[in-house]
């Protein structure tokens, strides 16, 4: 692991300004490149600390506010400490702001965060990886799908909504898929179950796409960020770093 450098960006797209988090290794040389969605409550401490510890194994990575239409991150005010009270009141203040990113803007705004890192003098040349939480999950498997030629991983942890009844489901792009992908999800999750969990895994055979699906016993919704203090779960968000990490090596 190395030291990193920290820095916040603002990226022009079609509908304004989006700011975002850029975390890199304190080299100034090039490194593969990592697109970092956030969980549904957005960019924040945590979520830059978790981009840090990626950056740290030798990647350039962008955690995008993708919810720049709204406000500048960070979107909903976060309680330190966060409580089990006040943890679903913070959910509730995020769930309509997630709801208000249509996927035709999410994948408009994919684009130009894929472009940033392209274009990047520290980043090197090739496809990308995508890492994504909850929410997250669900945009980096879209635009994994939007995306081929240019995602080479997605990993989706604990992912949210994946399968739905719409016409524009996030799981109907999976037949485009050329990523590798990683699937990490809890056995105790309310939000994507263990049901659903199977049924995404015979999405994803179906469609012929390589990628690796893991189960943590106990763990939650949630149980990667550790400012999610009800939630977090050590043993199951070590478990995906080493997983994320493993998938990330290979393929970058």
């Amino acid at each position: 692991m190395t030291t990193v450098q920290g820095t916040t960006l603002i990226l022009p797209t079609q509908d304004g300004d989006a700011d975002a988090y850029l975390t890199r290794p304190d080299d100034d040389a090039p490194h593969p490149s990592v697109l970092f969605y956030t969980d549904i409550m957005g960019v924040r401490p945590g979520m830059k600390k978790m981009a840090d510890r990626l950056a740290s194994a030798g990647y350039t990575v962008l955690v995008p506010n993708v919810f720049y239409r709204t406000s500048p991150a960070p979107v909903v005010e976060f309680p330190d400490p966060m409580t089990p009270d006040n943890l679903w009141d913070v959910v509730g203040k995020a769930v309509p702001v997630a709801q208000a990113l249509t996927p035709k803007d999410a994948m408009q705004d994919a684009l130009v965060w894929l472009d940033w890192l392209q274009a990047s003098e520290f980043t090197t040349d090739g496809p990308v990886g995508i890492t994504g939480y909850c929410n997250g999950g669900m945009l980096s498997l879209r635009t994994a799908g939007s995306y081929p030629d240019r995602v080479a991983a997605a990993a989706i942890i604990h992912g949210s909504h994946l399968i739905t009844d719409a016409p524009d489901s996030p799981h109907l792009v999976a037949d485009r898929i050329k990523a590798e992908v990683f699937f990490a999800n809890g056995d105790k999750d309310t939000v994507n179950t263990p049901e659903e969990v199977e049924q995404f895994n015979g999405i994803l055979s179906a469609a012929g796409v390589r990628y690796r699906s893991e189960m943590y016993p106990g763990a939650q919704h949630g149980f990667a960020a550790d400012d999610l203090v009800p939630l977090y779960d050590k043993e199951a968000a070590e478990r995906h770093w080493v997983g994320l990490l493993d998938l990330l090596g290979r393929t970058l």
